[in-house]
């Protein structure tokens, strides 16, 4: 997985000594040496630790000159950004290459939001044109997710070999066949392929889009610019709910295939991941993508500095591997990554999400209604919560969004039971209406977003590829049983459905509450630091 060792001297804008020196020429710290020397099982963790902090502290010392010089340096330094600044204004940046890229990258979190939001507009018309059974078209809604599997297993390997850019245009360009045969399909085998296709680009996309967003964003805007990914999967939803119920399905494909089209060229113009290019040791290209995404007067030196310790810290270790995740340095975040997606899951949402229109109807409310309201109030809920991600932190997001989505199906479960039970029938639709909208309300806030926030964050990026895909297969997997056994859960008890899906919300508190750690305002590497 990793490149060849990454060199340190470019042409790089005017930094700190250690710009223009060479690693190679300084042997490591006595730790550093035990570690590469030693890698017992029961140092392996704490010895990966000090041989990055070694290296940076002998990076540092080494590479720097006498305080005497360094003092006149900094005096010369300084006042030479004294007479510029009038003129120049050296060290102002502009962040618009940010937005923009980030803008560009979450065309295909829209694009996921449409794939999945597609199934529930389009039932009605597709079990009337092609005579499918529900159990059928239970088929259709969650194939999807099979997919989205596939995707899940690759997505790491094409983001580290071929790129972040290039692997969401492969999505984008297999999303747009995906759609394609489903506007064309003839019969059921044939919707079902293009929703395998469509689910391959999401599983794509559910990881390579946050990875790049967290990769490029300076960390004060991190978490806020992350969770515009949740905010335009509920945006694709929510389109694909509002414009399907005004279009026949087909027509509905043309909402999904703008978002790839978007996204194919947006691409042409945006930078890749400076990371991705620092771990494959393309240094000018590096230096290039950091200035352009910081601002061209921006001085960058700190943090490409950073990054470039960082990815030398690593060189030392061994290449990664899946049994890799099992070490005691990998495991804590491992399992809060898949811990987090498998609770995301438990807690209903793509039952909700895939048969919304269904859930309405059994509970006595208009399914067109239902999904047109939702489809409206959730996207300034999402809005909300990635104001906020930067300033509540992910933790407080997490509890308060567990315990709305416990609310929500709850009030869901009651209405179905006082249904069976002929109780308050007037109360129902009431219930379920408003049961559902707290239901996306919260997770909307915490539970849609914030998991693929922390999955892109706390994963080093040796491991990142393999633990990324791990995470989000789990998510698909997790979908998939989810959704494929919701029809059979509520044929066997509706009310109870939803009493098992607050249950799994209560649990979800206590783990977020007792393992899940505060990433606001870290860096990526600070980030590893402290999970070592």
């Amino acid at each position: 997985m990793m490149a060849a060792a990454f060199p340190l001297s470019t042409a790089a804008p005017p930094s700190p000594p250690l710009v223009g020196r060479s690693v190679a020429a300084y042997s490591p710290s006595s730790s550093f040496e035990f570690y590469r020397n030693h890698r017992g099982r029961a140092h392996r963790g704490l010895c990966a630790a000090a041989a990055r902090r070694d290296v940076r502290c002998t990076l540092r010392m080494r590479l720097q000159p006498p305080v005497a010089a360094r003092s006149a340096t900094a005096l010369a330094a300084a006042q030479g950004q004294a007479e510029a600044a009038p003129s120049s204004g050296a060290g102002e940046g502009s962040l618009w290459v940010v937005f923009l890229a980030t803008a560009v990258a979450v065309c295909g979190s829209f694009e996921f939001g449409t794939c999945v939001g597609y199934s529930a507009p389009a039932q009605a018309g597709i079990v009337s044109d092609f005579g499918l059974s529900n159990s059928e078209y239970g088929v259709f809604g969650s194939v999807l997710t099979i997919g989205a599997m596939i995707g899940a297993l690759t997505s790491g390997h094409l983001a580290d070999n071929l790129g972040r850019k290039m692997t969401m245009r492969l999505a984008a360009i297999i999303g747009i066949v995906g759609w394609f045969t489903i506007y064309f399909a003839k019969g059921a085998a044939m919707l079902y392929l293009g929703r395998i296709l469509l689910g391959y680009c999401t599983g794509v996309l559910s990881y390579v889009v946050p990875v790049f967003i967290s990769e490029i964003a300076p960390k004060d805007l991190r978490g806020g610019l992350a969770s515009s990914n949740q905010l335009f999967i509920c945006s694709g939803c929510s389109a694909a709910y509002i414009i399907g119920a005004l279009l026949s399905w087909r027509s509905l494909v043309l909402v999904g295939l703008l978002p790839c089209a978007f996204l194919l060229v947006g691409l042409l113009f945006i930078p890749e991941s400076p990371r991705w290019l620092a771990n494959t040791g393309r240094v000018k290209e590096f230096h290039a993508s950091l200035q352009k995404l910081r601002g061209e007067n921006a001085d960058v030196s700190e943090e490409a500095t950073e990054i470039r310790e960082y990815i030398e810290s690593l060189r030392s270790l061994p290449k990664a591997r899946v049994q890799d995740l099992f070490q005691s340095k990998n495991m804590y975040a491992a399992i809060v990554g898949v811990g987090l997606m498998v609770f995301q899951q438990l807690g209903g949402i793509n039952a909700l999400g895939f048969y919304t229109s269904y859930i309405f109807s059994s509970a006595g409310f208009s399914g067109k209604l239902g999904t047109t309201l939702i489809g409206i109030f959730q996207i300034p809920i999402t809005l909300f919560g990635a104001l906020l991600m930067d300033r509540s932190g992910r933790r407080a997001l997490l509890l308060v969004s567990a315990s709305g989505t416990f609310l929500g199906c709850f009030l869901t479960g009651l209405s179905f039971y006082f249904k069976a039970q002929g109780l308050y029938a007037h109360l129902v639709p009431t219930l379920a209406l408003y049961g559902i909208l707290v239901y996306y309300a919260a997770y909307s806030v915490g539970m849609g977003p914030v998991p693929w926030v922390i999955m892109s964050e706390i994963f080093s990026i040796e491991i990142k590829a393999i633990a990324g895909s791990l995470v989000t297969l789990v998510s698909w997997i997790g979908s998939f049983a989810i959704s494929y056994s919701f029809n059979f859960l509520m044929d066997w008890n509706s009310a109870g459905t939803f009493f098992l899906f607050s249950a799994a919300s209560l649990v979800t508190v206590l783990f977020v509450a007792r393992l899940v750690p505060e990433t606001k305002g870290k860096t990526l590497e600070e980030i590893q630091e402290s999970l070592t």
